[in-house]
């Protein structure tokens, strides 16, 4: 099997690619730096400009599969310019690679797996979001989420079978959100955001790889949550990385108009209270390795932990 991978070299794509060594799957990976371009047995790199429309069309050689990770990082301030980019990268980089299969007399390709995110669902306190639930939430994330799943789906024109993970906060230590959690805790100026109330559905990068090949193996469709069982507070994952770091917590919550004028409009993404359900990839015979915020933060920062049996959120809020 090879697969054909956009964003390989980002947190997600470079989880995904070492999963893929690991099981012998080769992958062709798809970079806009030309210095990024490899080719070794089993990983071999192209060169594409989505914003151009370029791609080099031999990436697909021997391709079953693709998977989608392209677009500019959400976490940057929403300005003009930067809402233009956030959204431009994630539907050019399908629409090139839309227009290059068009243009193919023949290929392989059945399936393509696309990176989608939580941030569609309407901020709530309350909600536990299934993917079944069609309500958008009314922010420039929700547009961009909306947008970027729509233009995927126009790959089932070519007879391919379109998958979609909504992505919930990812945590690792070699990048993303959590990195920057961790640091003001570090030094002792750790604090729950706002009330610290809103939820937030977080997925380890080793269990969100493994639903990206799980997809992609059993050939499945439609649209899956990429979170782990067991959302948490805010506040609870505050204070559950300054454990894992051992560091104390001491400072009153961070105000939410402080954060307001620091970050602008881009704010909101710290705030929305997003509940989200792992049910449905887990009954497709998906096994999650990290179910629990406190085992997670204890693999990522190497400390063992006593985390109890960590079922609360599931036996209260999973039916």
């Amino acid at each position: 099997m090879r697969i054909l991978i956009t964003g390989a070299t980002g947190l997600v794509g470079t989880a995904i690619t070492e999963l893929c060594k690991e099981q012998g799957i080769a992958v062709n990976y798809l970079t806009t730096s030309r210095e990024k371009i490899v080719s070794k047995e089993g990983y071999k790199g192209f060169y594409w400009n989505p914003a151009e429309n370029e791609i080099d069309s031999n990436c697909f050689e021997g391709v079953s599969a693709i998977v989608n990770l392209a677009g500019a990082s959400i976490a940057q301030r929403w300005t003009k310019s930067n809402k233009k980019k956030i959204l431009s990268s994630r539907l050019d980089a399908l629409k090139t690679l839309a227009e290059a299969l068009q243009k193919l007399k023949d290929h392989d390709i059945d399936s393509i797996v696309s990176a989608s995110a939580m941030g569609i669902y309407p901020d709530s306190p309350s909600n536990y979001y299934r993917e079944d639930d069609t309500a958008v939430d009314d922010s420039f994330l929700g547009e961009v989420v909306s947008l970027w799943e729509q233009e995927v789906d126009k790959f089932e024109k070519f007879n391919i079978r379109v998958a979609k993970v909504r992505i919930g906060l990812v945590l690792s230590g070699k990048g993303g959100a959590l990195p920057k959690m961790a640091k003001p805790i570090q030094y002792y100026l750790g604090a729950p955001i706002g009330s610290g109330k809103q939820w937030q559905s977080w997925i380890h990068i080793k269990d969100l790889a493994g639903i990206f090949l799980h997809i992609l193996e059993l050939g499945l469709t439609g649209v899956y949550n990429g979170v782990g069982p067991n959302p948490v507070s805010n506040a609870k994952l505050t204070r559950e990385i300054a454990k894992a770091l051992e560091k104390p917590l001491f400072l009153p919550n961070i105000p939410k108009v402080a954060l307001q004028l620091a970050l602008g409009e881009m704010s909101y993404l710290l705030f929305a209270s997003q509940r989200v359900s792992s049910k449905k990839i887990e009954n497709t015979g998906f096994n999650f390795t990290y179910t629990n915020i406190c085992t997670a933060l204890g693999e990522i920062y190497k400390k063992e932990r006593n985390c109890g049996s960590g079922s609360t959120y599931r036996e209260e809020y999973v039916s």
